[in-house]
């Protein structure tokens, strides 16, 4: 599952070296890359565990299985652990990619992030968007650019990750603006991660700011049978920068 601002070509990288392991959905949620956007729904993350519960259904339906592993990876960590805690059953392990899920200290919004979640801020920024689109493609492409390591995969992905960002903008500011209530609400469920048995991999680009090893460490500690995987030649976007070692802790 992909976060914001990108979409199902994050995981472009990491496919390869996961094939012939597993079978491997990924999807768009709603509103993202090219699936529907349907004029003025509410895109919130609550809404996109019901993306993921379709997709899970259908994942049975199709190969006969009611257990996936999940994997999550930033604005799509609430969706998924909302629905894995709501079906531990169907859950063959949990897979968190620098993500997030409920405040805590060390977590940090990226700038684009912050402009776009803060509230009066965000109506300014938004206008300044609409009206001045090169500065908002320069804004995207600095920001999600610094997040991938290799400049030789940052110039092509960057660009087609913004090719479907635009289309996916009313999502995207849509998801911002439940963003905080969505990392404070979530602290009132510490007590079911506590609870929650089956497997949790965390792995991490170490060298991401704001979804950081701290956060990393706290999520760990918080599931009661989970492992911590900090990759230290990675960033934010961990399946972009180091796909192999991913794709082998994904599916070992």
């Amino acid at each position: 599952m992909h976060g914001f601002p990108d979409n199902v070509h994050l995981y472009d990288r990491l496919l390869p070296p996961l094939a012939g392991r597993r079978p491997v959905v990924r999807f768009d949620f709603l509103g993202w890359g090219r699936s529907d956007k349907p004029p003025g729904y509410p895109y919130t993350s609550a809404n996109q565990a019901g993306d993921l519960d379709a997709v899970a259904d259908a994942v049975a339906t199709r190969l006969g299985t009611d257990q996936v592993v999940l994997v999550a990876h930033d604005a799509s960590g609430p969706p998924a652990i909302d629905w894995a805690l709501s079906n531990p059953s169907r859950v063959a392990a949990l897979v968190l990619l620098n993500t997030y899920y409920h405040w805590m200290p060390g977590l940090r919004r990226p700038p684009a992030i912050a402009l776009y979640s803060t509230p009066v801020v965000r109506a300014a920024a938004r206008a300044v968007a609409r009206r001045w689109p090169d500065l908002d493609r320069r804004l995207y492409v600095w920001q999600v650019g610094g997040f991938i390591r290799d400049p030789e995969v940052r110039r092509p992905l960057v660009a087609h990750l913004y090719e479907q960002y635009l289309s996916a903008r009313p999502a995207f500011w849509r998801l911002n603006d439940d963003l905080l209530a969505t990392v404070l609400s979530r602290r009132r469920r510490i007590g079911a991660l506590r609870r929650f048995s089956p497997p949790v991999r965390v792995i991490f680009g170490a060298r991401d700011r704001y979804l950081n090893p701290k956060v990393a460490r706290r999520l760990a500690a918080l599931f009661p049978n989970s492992e911590l995987h900090l990759l230290d030649t990675a960033g934010h976007y961990v399946q972009v920068d180091e796909p192999r070692q991913v794709a082998e802790l994904i599916a070992p």
